[in-house]
């Protein structure tokens, strides 16, 4: 394979930017997603790829639930925190605006909106795992533009 043509293309998929929150009992986690996409209308589903190796993908296996929230344009440096691993940022949500949905997820207060969704299937795909989920719960919170890999630059593909 032509690893330069291959990571060239994959950078013109254009992805936006999403904070995947989690919660088991009271353990909380969140962690930058680019990965996120609707898959159904009826019922409304949404998916998710999930590193194998991060903190969150044991509360989701645990819970079966996680939360999206879309990140407004302009919130470069929250995504970039939120992409840190936990074993180097282990409360990674602390100090952040922050409130429950209705189903007890942690919500950013400074997020365009979120989904409440709860896992109805998965697919392991290498070193990542696809989590198909319902959404059961939405809220909006701004008309704000949301962000965008291309606008923050961040470099996650191939």
């Amino acid at each position: 394979m032509d690893e330069a043509a291959k990571k060239t293309i994959l950078r013109k998929f254009t992805y936006g930017l999403y904070a995947i929150t989690v919660r088991d009992g009271d353990r909380r986690n969140a962690f930058t997603a680019n990965w996120v996409s609707q898959v159904s209308f009826e019922p409304p589903m949404v998916m998710v790829s999930v590193e194998n190796d991060g903190e969150s993908i044991k509360l989701i296996e645990a819970s079966g639930r996680f939360a999206v929230n879309a990140f407004a344009s302009g919130l470069r440096e929250l995504a970039g925190s939120l992409g840190r691993k936990s074993k180097n940022v282990p409360n990674k949500l602390e100090g952040l605006a922050t409130f429950d949905s209705p189903g007890g997820l942690p919500l950013l207060s400074d997020a365009v909106g979120w989904l409440e969704c709860r896992v109805r299937g998965k697919l392991p795909t290498g070193d990542h795992t696809v989590y198909v989920a319902e959404v059961v719960e939405a809220g909006q919170l701004s008309d704000a533009d949301g962000l965008t890999m291309k606008e923050t630059g961040f470099r996650y593909f191939g």
